[in-house]
């Protein structure tokens, strides 16, 4: 399981013109599901999104995680960051999980961090066409690999 979260300031997803989803400061996690991936991902990839240190002290040091912030999370899946670009001009799918075992996967993981996050956790919608709006705090991003 991959993610490639971004700090925001705000961020949302619009499907056919509505706004499915929408946070203010936090962060903003695109998931991508690999075959293979199960619980075990899922709850490391879970710990590292409420607990990655992306979010600054009072020093200005980053050292606080997003449960330390309360901040909002929306998760977005997003099969192409699993992509394998590893050669030639276009890229492979064959190392994204199917959208059958993806979803079941990328609902648990949100289920998962509904459960952990009291801050509020949003998402997209599995499988559309969605415009994602971000105001990237930073800008700061990052790969998390579970």
């Amino acid at each position: 399981m991959l993610s490639l979260i971004q700090r925001v300031t705000q961020a949302s997803v619009v499907v056919d013109g509505e706004t499915v989803g929408a946070i203010g400061p936090g962060l903003l996690a695109l998931i991508g599901v690999e075959p293979g991936d199960g619980e075990p991902q899922i709850a490391r990839m879970a710990e590292r999104l409420l607990g990655y240190r992306v979010f600054a002290d009072e020093a200005g040091r980053m050292n606080r995680g997003l449960a330390d912030t309360g901040g909002g999370l929306l998760l977005v899946s997003q099969f192409t960051l699993a992509a394998d670009t590893s050669s030639g001009m276009r890229p492979g799918f064959s190392t994204a999980a199917a959208p059958g075992l993806a979803e079941p996967l990328f609902n648990r993981l949100v289920e998962t961090c509904r459960q952990r996050h009291a801050g509020g956790v949003e998402t997209g919608r599995f499988g559309a066409h969605m415009v994602v709006n971000l105001v990237n705090d930073g800008p700061v991003t990052f790969l998390l690999r579970s």
